[in-house]
């Protein structure tokens, strides 16, 4: 049974991230070994939990720029590391030992934190917009 690290979950309604980056998030989290390392490709991933390439593709491009997924410096083909505040450990030291090493590195600029964007006030809603109807030229 692996520990899950729960820092990086009190935040994640400030993440601004789409149903299908949560989605996609849920797949790395399941797959996960322990310390956050998923092997497992985008399609592998996106399909697990139904998205298309491309809808994957913009998920996994959002969980990144947020941080919570971070690649190599490499960008070794099917690897992906969840960011040590939300990654899971085998046992209870694993997890305190990460913690504390995760955030000397992000003091130490040697890791991102996780990143929630900065809103004066949260961006309006997208409206839908009524169907018009046309005149057909000619």
């Amino acid at each position: 049974m692996l520990i899950q690290a729960s820092a990086g979950f009190g935040m994640l309604y400030r993440l601004d991230l789409t149903k299908a980056a949560l989605e996609l998030l849920s797949a790395l989290i399941e797959r996960q070994e322990p310390g956050g390392e998923v092997n497992a490709s985008q399609a592998e991933l996106g399909a697990r939990v139904g998205l298309s390439r491309n809808s994957a593709n913009t998920a996994m491009a959002l969980l990144e720029s947020r941080n919570l997924v971070l690649r190599p410096k490499d960008r070794k083909y099917r690897t992906y590391y969840l960011h040590p505040y939300i990654a899971s450990y085998a046992s209870q030291e694993d997890l305190e030992d990460a913690i504390e090493d995760a955030a000397e590195r992000i003091e130490a600029g040697e890791l991102p934190d996780i990143t929630a964007p900065l809103y004066e006030t949260a961006p309006p809603k997208r409206q839908a917009q009524p169907l018009r109807a046309v005149r057909a030229a000619g």
